[in-house]
């Protein structure tokens, strides 16, 4: 990406822009179809079912789903606990749908909060989120190190007084790159990740332990660099006494020397954002 790209979006990223809001309307229509007695399985199912009636074909990740304190990945311990389980939906109880479809050979990963009716620890949670998202897009343009924008939004967390829950996905990751992926007829995926996305992510890494950067935004040494231009998923997750909330979406990174141009988020007409606009 170069200083050609504009927040006039430029085809391509007018392509990642239509998956990312394919998917949130996605979350959306199955959030609206939750009703006590649904099972995390049956939940990811609906993801899939209708993202497929509408082409997707090929995967980042299949859809995932998290009810109650699995929100917040309580005792969460080895990679195969992430995946949709047996768990039923109840009235007040959180939920988070996350899914990554790649439509048009574009790439998103969404994760999208809820509850099944009222649920105030969870809102307090989605309101304080918005911070975050001021603070990460802020330090990216100051182009601070990866690995002190995560300690800074480690410190947020703590001063708001909640747990920081992505440190419970594989390398504790708070983002990581996404890109194009060739369309192909056939699309397998292993272990629930799409083979071709995979191939990407670990090119990616060849290619930037060569150079100095990691695609992957953790709280290691790997990710003690400036931000790499790219599209960047970011995903930041809260935890409170058995309940998590989180959002994820794309973040644009570019090498403009103008900050407003340098980094911004990719769609600001998102469920997260209007609510934040609405309770203003």
């Amino acid at each position: 990406m170069t200083t050609a790209v504009t927040r006039e979006l430029s085809a391509d990223l007018r392509g990642f822009r239509r998956v990312q809001r394919l998917a949130y309307e996605c979350a959306e229509a199955v959030a609206a179809r939750l009703e006590p007695g649904v099972t995390e399985r049956e939940a990811a199912r609906m993801q899939r079912e209708w993202l497929r009636e509408r082409g997707v074909r090929d995967w980042f990740h299949l859809p995932f789903a998290w009810f109650g304190d699995r929100t917040a990945f309580v005792n969460f311990r080895i990679p195969l606990q992430f995946f949709p389980t047996s768990r039923r939906l109840e009235p007040g109880m959180p939920f988070i749908l996350d899914m990554a479809p790649v439509f048009e050979g574009y790439t998103a990963d969404i994760g999208y909060s809820g509850s099944l009716g009222i649920n105030p620890v969870q809102d307090r949670l989605m309101a304080d989120l918005e911070a975050h998202r001021e603070l990460i897009l802020r330090e990216v343009r100051e182009r601070r190190p990866l690995r002190e924008i995560y300690e800074d939004v480690d410190r947020l967390m703590v001063r708001q007084g909640y747990a920081n829950r992505h440190r419970a996905y594989p390398f504790g990751v708070i983002a990581h790159k996404v890109d194009r992926v060739a369309q192909r007829r056939f699309s397998p995926h292993v272990f629930g990740f799409g083979t071709q996305s995979l191939e990407g992510l670990a090119a990616d890494a060849l290619h930037g332990h060569r150079e100095g950067w990691s695609p992957l935004w953790s709280p290691y040494r790997f990710s003690d660099h400036p931000p790499q231009p790219g599209l960047w998923a970011v995903e930041p997750h809260l935890g409170f006494r058995g309940t998590g909330a989180k959002f994820e979406e794309i973040l644009v990174v570019t090498d403009s020397t103008d900050p407003e141009q340098s980094a911004f988020w990719l769609d600001d007409d998102l469920p997260h954002v209007r609510r934040w606009a609405e309770d203003k």
